[in-house]
C-alpha cells in the first residue's frame, strides 16, 4: 500500500477563524506515557502454573521436548498479554493454545524455504465466554486477504448482543515480536493479539440514561481501569446519554509523539465500525499499539484508539505530520460512523478511494438504483400511441416496465461499472465537494486539514468537460449513462449534511429534476426532495407543495427477494403515496407529502434506530448549523426557510413522541407541529386511539348503506385486509356491524363462510392482537385459520395450501369467498394490479365478485386496476377520497399548536403527566376533530356519487377530478384579492376554524396574530374551494345524454355567483 492523496474534508468553518479543528476541541493532556489505563494485573501463581503447563505439553508429546520450554517462555512472556488472562484461563485451555499456535509456526515454516520470509500465524479461539485471536500483520495496513479477524469480532461480539442478550468487551495490542526477525524495522510485519470477553456488569438493567460507573460498568473493567480512565469514561458516557451520535475526545500524551482518540457511541447504532476505522486511521498513516472496546449496561460503546504515526519500513514512511493525520481521522470518524461498510468499502481498505469519495460513491450508487432512466426512447413512444383506457394495453406497458425495470440494470452490475470507473470517481467527487464543502475564509496563516491542502491542486470540471470525459472513458452506452447519473445527482444536490461535522446519516436535498424523474413515469412535478442514507437503510421524503403533511412509514422485508422488490418500487411507491396525500388534502391547508424508510435485508430488527437516523438527519437540512465543531454552517443552495411536517404511518405510530422531543433538544422553532399523531402529554391527537382514520373510511361504507337502502348491516358479508393489530384494522372491526367472512394480516388467513366470532373479533381489536389469537374454537366445521409459517395444511374443503405465506399474499384475489363488501385496511401497496385484477372478475359473465370496495389502505389498488373493476360493476371509493381522517386531524392538531402560545397550549392541549388528566378543553376539541372528519368525508362522499350517476364517469376517475379542482381553486384562491375583504375573509374563517379554538385562544384576533399568514390563506382557499366543488356536484341538473363532459370546478360565473351567495349571509 502507497500513502494516497488525501480527499476532501472541510475544516471548522465557525466565527472564530483562527483556530484548527484540533484546536477547537478541548486539550487533554495523559501526563504519563506509559500509563496505559489499565492497572497491570498480578498473578502470583504463574510460574507454577507454566511448570503445570509444560508437564502436560511434555506428556502429550506432540511438541518436542528440547523446545517445550521454549514455546512455553514464547507464549507467556513475549506475546504481552496481561497476567490477568493467565490467572483466569485453565491449563487445558493454555496447553490447547500452546499447541495451536506451534502447529501454525510448524504451517508458516512449511510454506516457505525463504528464511527471511515472515512467521505468517492465524490463530482463533472462541468460547462460550470469551475470545482470542492472533494475527500477523504490517502496522499500517489493512489485509483485506486474510482472515478479518476484526471484522469477525464486529459480527459476532460488537454489532449486537448475543441470542443470550450478552455483551462483550474486547482488549487488543500489537505485541513486540517481530515476525521478520532477520529484517527488524520498525514497520516490519508483527503480532497483533485480540481478547473478547463477555461482560459482567454490576448492575445489568439500569435506566438508559444511568451514567454513574460504578453502577454500568463490567466488574473487571472497573476493577482494572485507572482513577484517570474511569474519569475520561464518564465525561464521554455523559455526553453520549445527551447527543444523538458518537462523541469523539483527542487526548495527547506528555512526553510521545501517541496519540488517543476515544469515541462514544450508543450500542449496535453503527454496525462494523469498530473495524472501519482501522481503515480509516491506516488510510492517513496511523497505526494503534492498543485499542480497547468497552461496554457499559446503559447501551453505551466506548472505544480507546492508542495511535502512532507508521515510522520507515517496507512500507515507507507515513507522509503526513500526525497532528494532520490525527486531525483527518477525528473528521472522517463522524462520516464513518454513517456508514461503516458501503458498496465499495474495499477499494477504501486498499487505498484506491478515500473515505470520502467512496462514501460518496455509496450514495450515489443507492441514487442510481433508483433514478437510472431504464425505459429508454422505445418505452415513451410505445407509451404515447398505445391508450391509457384500455386495460390490455395498460397490462402490456406495465409488464414491459416492470421487466426493463428489473433486467437491464441489475445493483451488480451497476456497482461493476462503478468498480471500473475509480478515476471518474475521484474527479466527479472533486466537481460534488467544490460546490458543498463550505469554503473556508480569512485562514492563510492557519494549518489547513490534509484534504483541504488537495482541493488546492485539483482542478475541477464543469459539467460539460465532464461529460464529455465520461464519453471518453465509457467503452459502452451502459457505462456513459450510469457515470453520467453521477453528474445528475451533482448537478441536482441543493443542500447535504455530508460535510457537517457530526451525524448519523447522509441526507441529501434535491431538485426534484426531470433530468431523473421523466414526465412519463412522474407526471405531476414535485415541490421537494430528500434522500437519506444511512448503513441499515435508505429511504425518501417526497412533498408536492412547500407546506406540505403527510405520515412516515418504515417497510420491512421478510426476505432478501421481498427486499428486492420492495427496493424496486420503493420511489415510486413514495411518489404515489405522496401523490395521493396531495389529494387526499384537499380539506386542508396543507398539500401531500410521504417519506417511506427501507430496512436493509441484515437489519430487519433496527426500525427504530433507523427512524431516528432518518429524522436527525433530515433535521440537519432544515435547522441553520450553528455549534462549532458539532453543527456548523452548510451550503444552501435552495437558499431559504424550509419546513417539513410529518406524522405516523406503517410501523411509526409508537415513535412520533421520540421525534418530537427530538426536534424540540435540537432547537427547532416548529418543534410542537413537527410530528403529529403524538401522545396528549405532547399535546398530540394519536389517531389510532381516537379512530381519526377509521372515521373517515367509515362515513363512506355508512353512505354505500344509505344510497342502497341497507338497514341491518350483519346482512352484509365482508372482507379485510389489515388485522385487529393495527390502526385502522382494528378501529375498523370496534365500529362496524357487518358480519366478518375473512381477515387478512401480517400473521395470515382468518376465514369463515358462517361468520367469524363478532364477541372474538373485538376482544383482538381491543387487545391490539393479530388474528393468529383467534380462538380456532371459534370457528366452525367449515372456517379456517392458516398462518404464513405453515405448510401443506388441507382446508375444510379439501383444498391443499402448500406455503402460508403465498396463500396470504394472494387470498384477498379468491373469486370464492362470498363478500357484499372488500375493506383493505392494509397490506402492501399494489395488491390489485392491472395483471391481477381479472381474478376478481368472473370470466363467463365478465361481472365483479365483490359488490363495493372502500380502499382504506393507500394504494392498495392501482388506478388501472380500480378501473377495471369499475367496468366490471363494482362501486369502488378510493384510498384519496376515503382515507383523509388522518389528515384532518393531524391538520387541526397543528392549528391548536399555532395558535396557543406556548403556556395556554401547555395548559389546554397537553395532558397532565402525573394525573394522566386530559384537559376539557383537549376533550371538547377532539369531537370537534372528529365531527369535522365525518362531515368532510360525508360532503365528498355524496358529491362523488351524485356526479357518478350524472355523468356514469367512474368514481376512481371522479375522485381525482375533484380532488384536482379543489386543489387547484385553493391555490388561486389563495392569492385572490377576496382575501384583502376583511369583512368576507372573517367570516369564512369563523367557518373553516373550529369554534371551541376559537372561543378558548380568545377570539378570531388572536389566532390571526398567532398563525402565520401563509397557514391562514391556505385554510381560506381550501375551505372556499371544497365547499364549492362538494356543494355544486350535488345540486348540477344536466342531462348526460346531452352533456356527459362537465366542469367539475365550475365556471367563473357559477363560483361568483356562490361567493355573492355566502356573502349575503355574513
Amino acid at each position: 500500500m502507497t500513502y494516497p492523496t488525501p480527499a476532501l474534508t472541510p475544516i471548522s468553518n465557525n466565527n472564530n477563524q483562527n483556530e484548527s479543528l484540533i484546536s477547537l476541541m478541548q486539550r487533554h493532556i495523559i501526563q504519563d506515557k506509559y500509563d496505559n489505563g489499565y492497572k497491570q494485573s498480578t498473578f502470583e501463581g504463574k510460574s507454577q502454573q507454566m511448570l503445570t503447563v509444560m508437564d502436560q505439553i511434555d506428556h502429550l508429546g506432540f511438541v518436542p521436548e528440547n523446545l517445550i520450554e521454549l514455546e512455553v517462555n514464547w507464549f507467556y512472556n513475549s506475546l504481552s498479554f496481561d497476567e490477568s488472562f493467565f490467572a483466569n484461563e485453565s491449563v487445558d485451555n493454555i496447553v490447547s493454545y500452546i499447541h495451536t499456535l506451534y502447529a501454525a509456526k510448524l504451517s508458516s515454516y512449511a510454506k516457505s524455504t525463504d528464511e527471511s520470509a515472515p512467521l505468517d500465524i492465524h490463530f482463533a479461539r472462541e468460547l462460550s465466554d470469551h475470545a482470542i485471536y492472533i494475527d500477523t500483520s504490517v502496522p499500517g495496513v489493512s489485509n483485506i486477504e486474510g482472515p478479518n479477524y476484526e471484522n469477525s469480532i464486529d459480527k459476532k461480539y460488537l454489532n449486537q448482543k448475543d441470542a443470550d442478550g450478552n455483551v462483550f468487551r474486547v482488549e487488543s495490542f500489537r505485541s513486540g515480536i517481530v515476525t521478520k526477525p532477520s529484517k527488524p524495522e520498525a514497520n516490519s510485519e508483527s503480532l497483533r493479539c485480540y481478547f473478547v470477553y463477555k461482560c459482567n456488569f454490576v448492575n445489568p438493567a439500569p435506566h438508559k440514561d444511568e451514567t454513574d460507573l460504578k453502577v454500568i460498568s463490567d466488574k473487571n473493567f472497573y476493577e482494572r481501569s485507572t482513577e484517570n480512565t474511569k474519569a475520561i469514561y464518564s465525561d464521554i458516557i455523559k455526553k453520549v446519554v445527551e447527543r444523538t451520535g458518537p462523541v469523539i475526545e483527542l487526548y495527547e500524551v506528555d512526553g510521545s509523539q501517541e496519540r488517543r482518540i476515544i469515541i462514544g457511541f450508543r450500542q449496535g447504532t453503527a454496525p462494523g465500525y469498530i473495524s472501519a476505522l482501522s481503515d480509516l486511521y491506516h488510510y492517513y498513516g496511523l497505526t494503534s499499539s492498543r485499542k480497547y472496546v468497552e461496554q457499559f449496561s446503559n447501551g453505551v460503546s466506548v472505544v480507546s484508539l492508542y495511535l502512532n504515526q507508521v515510522t520507515a519500513g517496507a512500507n515507507g514512511a507515513s507522509p503526513f505530520a500526525i497532528r494532520d493525520s490525527i486531525q483527518q481521522v477525528i473528521r472522517e470518524a463522524s462520516l464513518l460512523y454513517c456508514l461503516p461498510n458501503t458498496t465499495f468499502q474495499e477499494h477504501f481498505a486498499t487505498g484506491d478511494l478515500s473515505l470520502q469519495e467512496c462514501i460518496y460513491a455509496h450514495s450515489v450508487f443507492v441514487f442510481i438504483q433508483h433514478f437510472l432512466n431504464r425505459l429508454g426512447p422505445e418505452y415513451t413512444s410505445l407509451n404515447k400511441f398505445l391508450s391509457p383506457t384500455n386495460p390490455e394495453h395498460v397490462e402490456v406497458l406495465e409488464k414491459l416496465k416492470q421487466r426493463l425495470k428489473g433486467e437491464t440494470f441489475s445493483a451488480d452490475y451497476v456497482k461493476n461499472i462503478i468498480n471500473d470507473q475509480i478515476d471518474l470517481i475521484r474527479l466527479l467527487y472533486v466537481q460534488f465537494a467544490d460546490v458543498h464543502y463550505a469554503k473556508p475564509t480569512g485562514m492563510e496563516s492557519i494549518p489547513t486539514t490534509l484534504s483541504y491542502q488537495r482541493l488546492q491542486g485539483e482542478e475541477v470540471l464543469t459539467p460539460e468537460q465532464m461529460k464529455h470525459l465520461i464519453e471518453k472513458s465509457a467503452t459502452n452506452d451502459h457505462q456513459s449513462l450510469v457515470m453520467k447519473a453521477f453528474l445528475t445527482f451533482n448537478e441536482n444536490v441543493l443542500k447535504t449534511n455530508f460535510y457537517t461535522p457530526t451525524k448519523i446519516a447522509l441526507s441529501f436535498r434535491f431538485r426534484p429534476s426531470t433530468s431523473f424523474l421523466p414526465v412519463t413515469e412522474f407526471p405531476t412535478p414535485l415541490y421537494g426532495m430528500f434522500l437519506v442514507v444511512g448503513q441499515e437503510f435508505h429511504g425518501f421524503h417526497l412533498r408536492f407543495r412547500d407546506v406540505a403533511r403527510g405520515g412516515i412509514r418504515i417497510v420491512k422485508s421478510r426476505s432478501v427477494e421481498a427486499y428486492g422488490k420492495n427496493l424496486k418500487s420503493l420511489f415510486i411507491e413514495n411518489y404515489n403515496l405522496a401523490n395521493t396525500q396531495q389529494r387526499k388534502n384537499k380539506d386542508i391547508p396543507e398539500g401531500g407529502s410521504k417519506g417511506v424508510i427501507l430496512l436493509d435485508p441484515r437489519y430487519q430488527d433496527r426500525a427504530n434506530l433507523s427512524f431516528q437516523k432518518y429524522i436527525d438527519s433530515i433535521l440537519d437540512l432544515l435547522l441553520p448549523g450553528a455549534t462549532p465543531g458539532i453543527k456548523e454552517p452548510i451550503v444552501d443552495l435552495y437558499n431559504q426557510p424550509e419546513i417539513v411536517f410529518m406524522g405516523p404511518d406503517e410501523n411509526t405510530a409508537g415513535l412520533v413522541n421520540w421525534a418530537t422531543l427530538h426536534a424540540k433538544s435540537r432547537g427547532a422553532p416548529w418543534w410542537k407541529s413537527f410530528f403529529t399523531g403524538k401522545d396528549a402529554a405532547l399535546g398530540g391527537i394519536p389517531h389510532d386511539h381516537y379512530g381519526m382514520t377509521s372515521l373517515s373510511v367509515r362515513e363512506y361504507i355508512e353512505g354505500i348503506y344509505q344510497t342502497n337502502g341497507i338497514k341491518d348491516q350483519s346482512t352484509v358479508r365482508k372482507l379485510q385486509t389489515g388485522g385487529p393489530d393495527g390502526d385502522l384494522g382494528s378501529n375498523e372491526i370496534l365500529l362496524s356491524g357487518e358480519t366478518y367472512v375473512a381477515i387478512v394480516d401480517g400473521s395470515g388467513v382468518l376465514h369463515d363462510p358462517k361468520g367469524l366470532d363478532r364477541n372474538e373479533l373485538v376482544r383482538l381489536a381491543t387487545e391490539r392482537l393479530m388474528i393468529n389469537n383467534y380462538s380456532s374454537a371459534k370457528l366452525s366445521s367449515e372456517g379456517y385459520k392458516i398462518l404464513v409459517d405453515d405448510k401443506d395444511l388441507v382446508l375444510p374443503s379439501g383444498e391443499c395450501v402448500s406455503n402460508g405465506t403465498n396463500f396470504r399474499n394472494s387470498f384477498h384475489l379468491r373469486n370464492d369467498l362470498d363478500v357484499d363488501v372488500f375493506v383493505p385496511c392494509g397490506g402492501r401497496p399494489e395488491a390489485i394490479n392491472i395483471t391481477n385484477v381479472n381474478k376478481l372478475i368472473n370470466p363467463k359473465t365478465g361481472k365483479v365478485c365483490i359488490k363495493w370496495i372502500v380502499e382504506g389502505a393507500n394504494l392498495f389498488i392501482t388506478q388501472p386496476a380500480k378501473i377495471r373493476l369499475e367496468e366490471a360493476g363494482c362501486i369502488l371509493y378510493k384510498d384519496a377520497s376515503t382515507n383523509k381522517g388522518g389528515v384532518t386531524s393531524s391538520s387541526l392538531e397543528v392549528l391548536a399548536s399555532l395558535a396557543f402560545k406556548d403556556d395556554d397550549f401547555y395548559t389546554h392541549m397537553c395532558q397532565n403527566k402525573e394525573s394522566k388528566v386530559l384537559p376539557e378543553f383537549y376533550q371538547a376539541y377532539v369531537l370537534q376533530v372528529q365531527q369535522t372528519i365525518k362531515n368532510n368525508a360525508k360532503l365528498e362522499f355524496f358529491a362523488l356519487d351524485a356526479l357518478a350517476k350524472l355523468t356514469g364517469e367512474k368514481r376512481s376517475i371522479l375522485s381525482d377530478t375533484v380532488s384536482i379542482a379543489i386543489n387547484d381553486l385553493s391555490d388561486e384562491l389563495q392569492l385572490c384579492s377576496l382575501w384583502e375583504d376583511a369583512k368576507f375573509r372573517t367570516y369564512i374563517l369563523n367557518n373553516a376554524l373550529p369554534s371551541i379554538l376559537i372561543d378558548r385562544v380568545g377570539g378570531l384576533d388572536a389566532i390571526v396574530g398567532n398563525v402565520p399568514d401563509s397557514y391562514l390563506r391556505a385554510i381560506f382557499g381550501s375551505w372556499l374551494a371544497g365547499r364549492f366543488v362538494y356543494e355544486r356536484a350535488t345540486k348540477i341538473k344536466v342531462d348526460p345524454k346531452l352533456n356527459k363532459e362537465i366542469s367539475i370546478g365550475g365556471s367563473g360565473v357559477e363560483f361568483f355567483e356562490w361567493i355573492r351567495n355566502l356573502e349575503s349571509k355574513e
